[in-house]
């Protein structure tokens, strides 16, 4: 089926581990072709589950991490400070707090003021001019938290407040984040499709099972914010890797 879609670049592995050693191989490659042309590279990282073995595996490449300004996509809104399911933390404990990074720059939805969060976090993402993304794919086809009901390709922010959909709310219990659906949040800060897609680089990881119909989707329904994931097929310079079990509805 592959051979007859229009596509970014699809690359399908044996297994979770071997698809994301591929992606952290991949960003590895990235990253020393970005710093060929200028002295950083700027980065914005997905947390998620299904991001667990890519970023494992960046413990096995030798990448200069003194050279990278980090970011991440999206926050919950309202989450106590040390939940393990704030995204911030999430990527402390897996990666920030482990690598030598140039720069971490992290998303904050507990202030009370979240528009000027907002302001805050596009003021940076202006200062530090994004390179490559790393994503995932939501089971609704969301990139970061625009979710069909907010996604918008020409969105003129960088950074908004969304409420959540609940096919999104409920995949954070799937995932295994929560433990029920009344304890994730309804609100969160993300950054918009434009931002995202303006990147050189997207490294798109999604494996699973689950994800099988948001990877047909993605790949076979119309461009339109109902699939917000179909954009991709718009952006060169996008790569998707799969496993086994989000690639069965596509080999």
């Amino acid at each position: 089926m592959l051979k007859d879609l229009k596509l970014p670049e699809v690359r399908v592995y044996d297994s979770r581990n071997s698809m994301g050693e591929a992606a952290a191989n991949g960003l590895s490659l990235a990253i020393n072709a970005v710093l060929r042309k200028k002295n950083t590279v700027n980065i914005i990282f997905a947390a998620a589950p299904s991001q667990n073995e890519f970023l494992k595996a960046l413990y096995y490449e030798n990448i200069p991490w003194q050279s990278v300004n980090a970011f991440h996509m999206d926050e919950y809104v309202d989450l106590e400070d040390t939940a393990p399911q704030r995204f911030g933390n999430f990527l402390k404990e897996r990666i920030f707090d482990h690598f030598d990074f140039r720069s971490v720059h992290y998303l904050n939805g507990n202030v009370d003021d979240l528009e000027k969060e907002c302001d805050r976090y596009a003021k940076l993402l202006e200062d530090y001019p994004t390179d490559i993304v790393c994503m995932g794919i939501g089971e609704n086809g969301h990139l970061a938290f625009n979710d069909p009901p907010v996604a918008d390709f020409n969105d003129t922010r960088k950074v908004k407040v969304v409420d959540l959909d609940l096919a999104c709310r409920q995949q954070q219990v799937n995932d295994g984040c929560f433990t029920s659906l009344d304890r994730v949040p309804a609100k969160a800060l993300t950054l918009t499709i434009p931002v995202l897609l303006s990147a050189q680089v997207i490294s798109c990881v999604v494996p699973g099972s689950t994800k099988a119909q948001a990877v047909l989707n993605t790949l076979t329904q119309p461009i339109d914010t109902a699939f917000p994931s179909t954009i991709l097929r718009e952006h060169k310079g996008t790569i998707v890797f799969l496993d086994p079990d989000s690639a069965k509805y596509i080999l």
